[in-house]
Formats: C-alpha cells, sequence, structure tokens
C-alpha cells in the first residue's frame, strides 16, 4: 500500500383398506414433511450462523486490509479497540436475556413458594379439622357405648306395653310414648352423625394424603426454583462484569489509542514521501523503456531503409556480368504481432478474493482518505506468488528499503501495445528471484508474508501503466 492525501496521477477503479392404509400413509407423509420442515429449519439456522460468521470474518479481514501501512503497534491497539466494541452489543444482548431469564426464575419461585403456603396452610387446616372429627367420633361412640350397655343392663329399657301398662290415662300415655319415639330417633340421629363424621373423616385424609403429596411436590419444584434462580443471577452478573470489563478495556484502549496516533502523526510525511519515490522510480524505468523502445524502431528503420538501398543499387546496376556483391544484411524478422493493452497480464494468485480493492478509501484510525495504489488479495502465509507476466526483476527491496511495503518485488514488462508496464509485490516473506533475471508468466517470485505495515498475511498486487497505478480488477485476465 502506498497511502497518499492527494488523488494519484492514475484513473480509478379394497375401499375401506385402502383408504386406511391412505391415512396412515398421509400420517406417515406428514410426518415426514414436519420432520423435513423441521431439519431444514435447522439447516437454515445452521447456514444463517455460518453466513453470519463468514460476515464477520469478510468485515474483520476489510478492517485489517484498511490499515495496511500503520504502524503495527497502532494498528493492533485499534483493531483490540475495534473487537472490543463489536463485543460490547453482544455482552449487552446476553444480559438483557440474563435479566429476562432471572426475572422469569424469580417469578417462577415466587409462584411456587406462594403455592406451596398454600397446600401448608390447607394441610394444617386439614389437620385440625382431622382432630376435631375425631374428638367428636370418639365422643359419639362413648355415648353409643354407654347407650348399648344400659340397654344390655336393661336400665333404660322401656317397652311399648310397658308404656301402655303404666300410663294413667290417655294422655299420659300420649305423652310417655312420645318421649320414648324421640329416645329412639335421638339414638338413630346419632348413628347417622357417627357414620357421617366417619365418611368426612375419610374424606380428609384422602385430601390430607394428596395435599402432602403436593407438597412434596412444590417443596422439590421450589428447591430447583431457587437453583435456577441462583444461576440466573449468577449468570447476569457474569455478564454484567463482562460488559464492565469490557467498557474498561475500550476506555483505556481508546487512550492508548489517542497517545500512539499523537506518535504516528510524523510518519504520515514519510508515507507520503515512500509513495512518491516508488512513483519516480517507475517514472524513471518507463522512460528508460519508451528509449529502448525508440531505439528499437530507429533500427528497424535503418535496417529497412539500408535493404532497400541495396535492393535499388542492384537493380540500377547495367552492366551484364556484374562482379559478385558482398551479401546483404539479412531482413529483420518480422515482429511479434504486439498485444493488446493489458491482455498478457494474468493474477498473481489464483482463486481471486479481495480484501481491500483499488482506489481511494477512508483511513480507519485518522478518517481521512488516503490512495490505494493497489489490491489486497487473500493468500495464506508462505503461499506462492506468481509474475503477472513475463519481464526482468528491477528490485528485491528488504523492509529497509520500502518503508510499509516490507520485502517487494519490482518487474519490469517493457513496451507491449505501445504502453509501459511494471508489476508490484509487496509484503512477501521471502524471495525466489533476484534483480536482473528475467522471468516468465507464472514462475513464481516469492512467498506470501505479512512484512511492513501489515495486520496479516496477504498479496499487495499494483499495476503501473505509463507511470500511472491501474486498477488491476478490471484487467481481461482477471
Amino acid at each position: 500500500m502506498n497511502p497518499v492525501h492527494r488523488p494519484s496521477p492514475g484513473p480509478r477503479a379394497a375401499r375401506r383398506p385402502v383408504r386406511a392404509l391412505g391415512g396412515a400413509v398421509a400420517a406417515a407423509l406428514v410426518a415426514l414433511s414436519l420432520g423435513a420442515v423441521g431439519a431444514v429449519a435447522h439447516a437454515d439456522s445452521r447456514d444463517d450462523l455460518v453466513r453470519e460468521q463468514e460476515r464477520k470474518e469478510a468485515e474483520r479481514a476489510k478492517v485489517e486490509s484498511s490499515l495496511e501501512g500503520v504502524d503495527a503497534d497502532l494498528a493492533a491497539t485499534y483493531l483490540k479497540l475495534e473487537d472490543a466494541k463489536a463485543k460490547l452489543p453482544v455482552a449487552q444482548e446476553k444480559l438483557a436475556a440474563a435479566e429476562k431469564a432471572l426475572a422469569a426464575a424469580e417469578r417462577k419461585q415466587e409462584q411456587v413458594a406462594g403455592r406451596l403456603d398454600l397446600a401448608e396452610a390447607e394441610s394444617a387446616a386439614l389437620e385440625a379439622d382431622l382432630a376435631a372429627g375425631a374428638e367428636e367420633i370418639d365422643s359419639t361412640r362413648a355415648a353409643m357405648g354407654e347407650l348399648a350397655r344400659s340397654t344390655y343392663r336393661g336400665d333404660n329399657a322401656v317397652t311399648t306395653l310397658e308404656v301402655v301398662l303404666d300410663s294413667s290415662s290417655t294422655d299420659d300415655f300420649l305423652q310417655s310414648y312420645a318421649v320414648m319415639g324421640s329416645a329412639v330417633r335421638s339414638q338413630t340421629q346419632v348413628l347417622d352423625d357417627l357414620e357421617t363424621a366417619s365418611a368426612v373423616a375419610r374424606n380428609q385424609r384422602e385430601r390430607q394424603t394428596a395435599v402432602t403429596e403436593r407438597i412434596g411436590e412444590l417443596k422439590a419444584e421450589a428447591d430447583s426454583a431457587v437453583v435456577a434462580a441462583d444461576e440466573a443471577r449468577a449468570a447476569a452478573a457474569d455478564h454484567k462484569a463482562e460488559i464492565e470489563k469490557i467498557q474498561a478495556d475500550m476506555t483505556a484502549l481508546s487512550k492508548q489509542l489517542e497517545d500512539q496516533k499523537s506518535q504516528y502523526a510524523g510518519q504520515l510525511a514519510e508515507l507520503e514521501a515512500d509513495s512518491a519515490e516508488l512513483a519516480r522510480e517507475i517514472a524513471r524505468i518507463d522512460e528508460e523503456n519508451r528509449r529502448k523502445e525508440e531505439e528499437r524502431k530507429q533500427r528497424e528503420a535503418a535496417a529497412r531503409a539500408e535493404a532497400e538501398r541495396r535492393a535499388a543499387a542492384s537493380r540500377n546496376q547495367s552492366r551484364p556480368a556484374p562482379a559478385p556483391a558482398a551479401p546483404a544484411p539479412a531482413a529483420p524478422a518480422p515482429a511479434a504481432p504486439a498485444l493488446a493493452s493489458s491482455n498478457f497480464l494474468a493474477p498473481p494468485v489464483p482463486n481471486l478474493y479481495v480484501t481491500s480493492p483499488y482506489g481511494y478509501r477512508v483511513y480507519p484510525i485518522t478518517g481521512g482518505w488516503f490512495m490505494h495504489n493497489g489490491v489486497d488479495l487473500r493468500s495464506a502465509c508462505g503461499n506462492p506468488q506468481y509474475a503477472a507476466a513475463s519481464g526482468t526483476v528491477v528490485s528485491t527491496k528488504p523492509p529497509w528499503q520500502t518503508g510499509t511495503s516490507g520485502n517487494q518485488v519490482m518487474i519490469n514488462h517493457g513496451i507491449v501495445g505501445g504502453s509501459s508496464y511494471i508489476t508490484v509485490y509487496n509484503h512477501l516473506s521471502r524471495f525466489a528471484v533476484s534483480p536482473g533475471q528475467q522471468v516468465s508468466q507464472g514462475q513464481t517470485i516469492g512467498y506470501t508474508g505479512a512484512t511492513g505495515d501489515v495486520t496479516g498475511c496477504h498479496v499487495h498486487f499494483e499495476v503501473w501503466k505509463n507511470g500511472s497505478t491501474i486498477d488491476p480488477m478490471r484487467l481481461p485476465g482477471f
């Protein structure tokens, strides 16, 4: 990358059984379709996650590429700050979800506790009712026992005959008989009350058994609700602590970034100087290319003129038997047809994936605009890079000679289609060629690296045409 703060000089770029069977088949098909829908939904969800991950990776690669040419420490601080900013909304979403889960867990805990209190109160009331009923049953049974014993002894045995014989008058008989009937009805009522009380007690005991079982279930549910609430509370606390740490990191990184920016401000002039020096060097090469091309054309023109002169002299000789003349120089071989402009260039790596395009882009730290004179392509560390076309290696420069560009290879392809072409390859890990070496298209000239001021391994490829950069991705071979 050759960042500058001014425009580049270059351009920018059976019926029932059958029905039953049919119903079964239909049900099976429905089940299969539902299963398929579930599988598709699961696959869609997984695909969404994959796409989101790829989007994040592409965004990260874009940010990294935009930092090409930035001081390594400053770029690292900026990336850490950007990572912290990216983590913050995720952590906040997790905290919101955790707080929602905590509120739900606490509501459930309160609901279960309320139901448990009601069940225990009902159990206590049933205990009291059972105790009172037991006392009533015992008292009734005691009265019944005493009555049975009196009847057995004959103490209270009064027959209808005795009532008749002992009565002195009709009124006396009727009164005595009424008393006897009342006593019988009272005994019958006591028996009925005893039976009723026993039935009520049985129902109460059954209810108490059910309530006791429910209390056990509610206690287990309450314990589980307490555990869930504690876990949700702990998760919310963890996410809150994570957010606080991220915010603290962002504060510290922002301060560190500001400090480093002030230190880096003086490097911008150096970057512009490096870019200008590269442009001047390429201009000198272009001038040399054009000088050599002009000399070649002059030699060809002189050779054609000499050939024509000799041919004319030979035709004009009048002697019948001329002496043998010196052999004329062989006519120059016809020049190979010139390739159309830029059609001869090929990509330096296969499977092109642009991580940062050619052209102006915003400098992410200061917000200024700068010109990205090449294109950044994805390539793993150590992958070979190839010569875009045949030519001569002009230079193989180490990082201390290129400033931010790291290991750099420059190849002069000469004049093609009337235009001068030079290609530049930056940030190589090591070289595979040396200055002055002739290379052919597709020959390995070096290996992908991360030398210079970059944040990771990638290809930085530039094409210079007539002294100005052009967008490589607009070339026919790309």
